[in-house]
């Protein structure tokens, strides 16, 4: 009797413990080093705290591999739905496909996963709107009537799919205006190839990319805007126009920018309203940034979540094609914020407190 005793405890401590570890959705963002994804983190945390399923946050710190044992730890937890942002759009594909084959939902979150049909949802801005809005942001600061502006241009990593529909977005407003003679291309001679063709193929675009990629590092963004500034004569200079891809590259770029005595003016672009750029937009050493409210992202990937997990589909918006499959897409609204509408948007909204932030005295 005692062995039969003992053995029922011993059953039911292992039944609590897997209980007790059991996970119903995983999370996983590529590092926790950037301060974008630290924000995303904290809004999974905030939305969490509403939801009655159980939930655990990793970070892949860069590294697919990492990424890979984050969703194979996941998977042993049972997890049945993965919430994930990959570092390597093309890399993350096998962590998609183990988790597929497991049983579980896929919801690329903010990044596609790229050439594989284990994804069943997306989860993102509209990335192709966001380029455009630092396009049109870029054309609207240029002077009417004024020729040969000169334009720099940079993007983030090659590995992620959003980098080409950022400079999609980009380009298609820029375009025009090069091709007509607004602005000229200082730092790309792949881009100046191109320059009269509206629709880029993804190879040619690639091929930009290649020379103007920063890897969404901000210390790569710096060394190649210094390099760009000594290659190019006092006439490149003056008043610039610059494409960045996003806050920790745009303020890196700009510093680069203001060192240099020819540079007179600079208009900037950026995304993601990170903190420090906030702060550099009220300074004036950003132009602007363009805001994807996390907030709402977040609620979009946990509501899709949620009903996965009670057998409900989610009502989608748009489709990506990852190479693979036609992804069905649940997309969120951007803003432009700019030092006029910096304390409507980001303040005003709760999105950030006002004693962030530095203000200039009134």
């Amino acid at each position: 009797m005692k062995k039969w005793l003992l053995l029922a405890v011993f059953l039911a401590l292992m039944i609590a413990s897997v209980l007790h570890f059991a996970v119903d959705v995983g999370v996983v963002l590529p590092t926790n080093v950037e301060p974008r994804w630290v924000q995303d983190e904290t809004r999974f945390r905030e939305a969490l705290k509403t939801t009655k399923y159980s939930v655990e946050i990793l970070f892949s710190q860069g590294s697919p591999a990492k990424e890979r044992e984050n969703v194979e730890a996941l998977i042993a937890k049972g997890i049945k739905v993965l919430i994930i942002c990959p570092h390597d759009a093309v890399a993350a594909a096998a962590s998609a496909e183990l988790a597929k084959k497991a049983g579980v939902y896929v919801i690329s979150y903010d990044r596609l996963i790229m050439n594989t049909e284990a994804v069943d949802y997306y989860v993102t801005f509209d990335s192709v709107e966001v380029g455009r809005a630092m396009g049109r942001f870029l054309v609207e600061k240029v002077k009417p009537g004024t020729k040969n502006n000169p334009l720099y241009l940079y993007a983030g990593a090659l590995s992620d799919n959003n980098s080409f529909l950022f400079f999609q977005g980009a380009w298609e407003i820029l375009q025009p205006k090069i091709a007509d003679g607004t602005f000229r291309i200082i730092n790309s001679s792949e881009a100046q190839k191109v320059q009269n063709k509206k629709n880029l193929t993804r190879d040619e675009m690639a091929k930009i990319i290649g020379q103007i990629t920063t890897n969404w590092d901000f210390n790569v963004a710096k060394r190649k805007a210094e390099d760009d500034l000594t290659r190019a004569r006092a006439a490149d200079k003056g008043t610039v126009y610059i494409l960045a891809p996003n806050d920790g590259t745009a303020r890196a770029i700009a510093d680069a920018f203001r060192a240099d005595k020819d540079v007179k003016e600079y208009y900037i672009t950026g995304q993601d309203a990170e903190k420090a750029s906030v702060q550099y937009i009220i300074d004036g050493k950003q132009s602007m940034t363009v805001f994807k409210d996390v907030r709402i992202l977040v609620k979009d990937a946990i509501n899709a979540a949620q009903l996965l997990l009670e057998g409900k589909k989610p009502t989608t918006t748009a489709v990506y094609d990852n190479g693979k499959k036609k992804v069905p897409a649940i997309q969120s609204e951007i803003q432009v914020v700019t030092k006029d509408n910096v304390k409507q948007i980001l303040i005003d909204s709760g999105y950030y407190s006002e004693k962030d932030f530095i203000w200039p005295k009134k």
